[in-house]
């Protein structure tokens, strides 16, 4: 079996065909001649300590990268961004508590699509969120039942009384919203409570612990100052 060991390149003899290395001082070798001599780039570098702002152990490439395999890194950073077009998912994060932030304004379109027919459009301009067509969490509620911080329409279609708890207006947040209907079509002695007070406990709907949904199908809409809930 054949063994190999170091090679040494005399670099006194790098000018020579076929032999020899050449190249500006941090440059990566790469193989220009069937003969096996090789050269470098200062466009493509490796610096083992802090040359020329770069910190130690780092390699720069001043040009293109063309990548058909995977790409792992512990921090990946980009400049400049003109395009990003790939195929398939993506994936950011894997636990509930990262966050990913972006500066600038944030719209998504349709391949193709007008940007005016924008699906969501976020302006850090004027601060405001518009969407082509909305729909929250809808969940139908058939007897007694508290409501999630997360969810936004409740239907009640229970014909006997209709107990609704309310989650907390601190831990719903200023600015939650909510939209209560009673689904119940032939109604009659029955009616639906909502309690901001139980089992929560010290908050209101404006002034009262509870608001009573009453009649033929009515609805109300509430929001959360982050203390209380108050209809609109």
């Amino acid at each position: 079996m054949a063994t190999f060991g170091w090679a040494y390149i005399n670099c006194a003899d790098a000018s020579s065909t076929g032999s020899g290395s050449s190249g500006p001082a941090y440059s990566l070798q790469f193989v220009t001649e069937s003969g096996g001599a090789t050269t470098g780039s200062a466009l493509f570098s490796y610096y083992t300590a802090s040359q020329y702002g770069y910190d130690p152990s780092t390699a720069v490439l001043s040009g293109n990268l063309i990548v058909t395999g995977a790409i792992s890194a512990s921090v990946y950073h980009i400049e400049d961004i003109a395009v990003i077009d790939a195929t398939g998912s993506t994936t950011f994060g894997n636990t509930n508590d990262d966050e990913h932030h972006r500066t600038g304004s944030f719209v998504v379109i349709g391949r193709n699509i007008a940007p005016s027919a924008y699906t969501l459009s976020a302006s850090v301009v004027d601060g405001r969120t518009s969407v082509r067509g909305f729909s929250g969490r809808y969940r139908r509620i058939t007897a007694n039942g508290t409501i999630a911080t997360d969810e936004y329409i409740i239907g009640c279609s229970g014909s006997a009384n209709q107990t609704l708890y309310l989650p907390s207006a601190s831990a719903a947040g200023a600015g939650a919203l909510l939209i209560v209907k009673d689904e119940y079509l032939n109604r009659a002695s029955t009616a639906v409570y909502i309690s901001a007070s139980v089992p929560a406990g010290g908050f209101k709907i404006e002034s009262d612990a509870y608001y009573i949904l009453t009649g033929t199908m009515p609805a109300v809409n509430m929001y959360s100052d982050g203390s209380n809930w108050f209809v609109f």
